[in-house]
């Protein structure tokens, strides 16, 4: 069991601290002159921050000139989480990724977020994610119609491809073409490296220089902003001819009001509850001077460019990650089969099977434990405020890392282990609250993370229903930590598999969690 050592020097499990008042505040071992800690956060990042709590509950790294804090226990990440007034977005990360988003619903201060949030809101209300399961079921079955047997596919680059048709197809009623689906992830891959380089190391002038490094990057953002201002101009010219996600953005105004800066969360015990439960405030405290306005054709950009990113890229390094564990673990595979084969009978997934992918929806939700793709976050105190005793500044950056909780052994028993069935109903209550943020917590959770979750369901389903995806070779695939966490190129062979004669009953509990 991972442990701290208390201010009076009594050793306390992690999680338990705050419950006796000894939290440990230390700093990072390590770090040079000018430079701090940014290269081991850049050339071994999860080594690096996966070894801070056992330095402490609050751990200070130097990033440069600037000091990090690093909250490592559960209730912690909670306490900053759901305090979006004093811990607003914001620190190297985020700043790095407004020259990629915008001011977007991901990106924006909490004054911003309130707004964007009302005009998102109706884009992700349960009545239109079961409508969008349509559109994704018919988008997945034709990107999978497209493998051959024996064919090698990049796993990784498959999920994208599959993804960016779910997504484009979901939110402009059309899917990308194949070049322009190539190019979009291309760029999107050459963006998000850099975006992660200029977070660790900030140095900002230098990114200035017409190094190559420096012109790619630039060129890469330039050609997703061209294709972005692209559809939104296609898009203002025929306001009417579409019923999709962007229309619905793009007609919605403030008086559509679903949420508030009150906060919301699962409280991290199970990361895959769909409900919605934003309570309205009251006339008064309503922001009057931006009612029924709707989106501006910056604030349409800044949003379509974050449901663009977000949409296609974490979704499917959820699905990669997902496919390469089921390769490791040929029982859990077998259990997703044995449950595509009773569930669907031969059929393409619809929505009103997702109820009875218990198990297709507990292996997603177990690779998003151990490789999430939001894998590092940072907040900013808007305020002089205190965490675990310290007194941070105003301004100050504290970061929370989702991979890091993900593998405390205390939250997670044997935590390297590939277990699906962590997340049955009766093992995953006691997932203690704040342990399991794959969609981070409170009014600042990913609002499309019931979308994300039926989207990787379906496709999981749909694939596992047809296709047996088998590793070129035993090598070890390492973790890719950008701006998102990936595994790289994945190289499978596509097999494909039959139906069991009499529809192979699973031998697996089929209720959601």
């Amino acid at each position: 069991m991972k442990a701290t050592h208390g201010e009076a020097g009594v050793r306390t499990p992690r999680g338990a601290a705050h419950t006796q008042n000894a939290w440990t505040v230390s700093a990072a071992p390590g770090g040079i002159p000018l430079l701090g800690h940014a290269l081991p956060l850049w050339r071994r990042p999860l080594d690096f921050l996966a070894a801070l709590p056992d330095h402490g509950d609050l751990v200070a790294i130097r990033l440069g000139p600037q000091r990090v804090w690093l909250a490592c226990d559960p209730a912690l990440v909670q306490q900053i989480l759901m305090d979006p007034r004093t811990y607003d977005k914001g620190g190297p990360l985020y700043d790095t990724m407004r020259m990629v988003l915008g001011n977007g619903l991901v990106t924006c201060s909490r004054t911003a977020h309130r707004r964007q949030r009302r005009l998102a809101q109706p884009c992700f209300r349960p009545s239109r994610i079961a409508d969008y399961a349509g559109v994704m079921s018919a988008e997945i079955g034709a990107a999978v119609e497209e493998w051959r047997p024996g064919q090698t596919l990049d796993v990784t680059d498959a999920m994208m491809d599959l993804s960016a048709r779910v997504t484009t197809g979901v939110l402009m009623s059309t899917s990308l073409a194949p070049g322009l689906a190539a190019d979009v992830r291309g760029c999107l891959g050459t963006v998000m490296r850099g975006v992660l380089l200029r977070a660790v190391v900030p140095l900002g002038p230098l990114y200035k220089l017409p190094t190559p490094g420096n012109r790619r990057f630039d060129r890469a953002l330039a050609r997703l902003h061209g294709i972005i201002d692209g559809i939104i101009a296609e898009r203002r010219a025929a306001p009417d001819e579409h019923d999709d996600l962007l229309a619905t953005l793009l007609a919605a105004t403030d008086d559509d009001r679903e949420d508030d800066d009150a906060g919301r969360s699962t409280g991290g015990r199970c990361p895959v509850d769909h409900t919605r439960d934003h309570p309205v405030p009251p006339p008064a405290t309503r922001e009057a001077t931006d009612a029924k306005e709707p989106l501006t054709d910056q604030e349409a950009h800044d949003q379509l460019m974050t449901f663009l990113v977000a949409g296609i890229e974490t979704t499917a390094l959820a699905l990669a990650w997902t496919f390469h564990l089921l390769s490791r673990h040929p029982e859990e595979e077998r259990r997703l089969h044995a449950e595509a084969d009773s569930v669907l009978a031969g059929r393409p997934p619809g929505p009103g099977d997702l109820p009875r992918l218990g198990h297709a929806r507990r292996v997603v939700t177990e690779a998003l434990r151990m490789y999430p793709p939001g894998w590092a976050l940072t907040r900013v105190t808007t305020t002089e405020t205190t965490l675990a005793g310290r007194r941070l500044a105003r301004g100050s950056t504290v970061l929370y890392s989702a991979y890091v909780l993900h593998q405390d052994p205390v939250a997670f028993p044997d935590p390297q282990l590939f277990d699906p069935d962590r997340w049955l109903p009766e093992r995953a209550g006691s997932v203690p609250s704040g342990a399991m943020l794959p969609f981070a917590a409170g009014n600042r959770k990913c609002i499309g993370d019931h979308f994300a979750m039926t989207e990787a369901v379906l496709a999981l389903a749909a694939i596992a229903a047809r296709w047996r995806l088998r590793p070129l070779s035993a090598r070890t695939v390492r973790p890719v930590p950008a701006a998102v966490l990936s595994p790289g190129p994945l190289p499978m062979v596509c097999e494909p598999r039959g139906r069991r004669p009499g529809g192979g009953a699973p031998a697996v509990p089929t209720e959601a969690p």
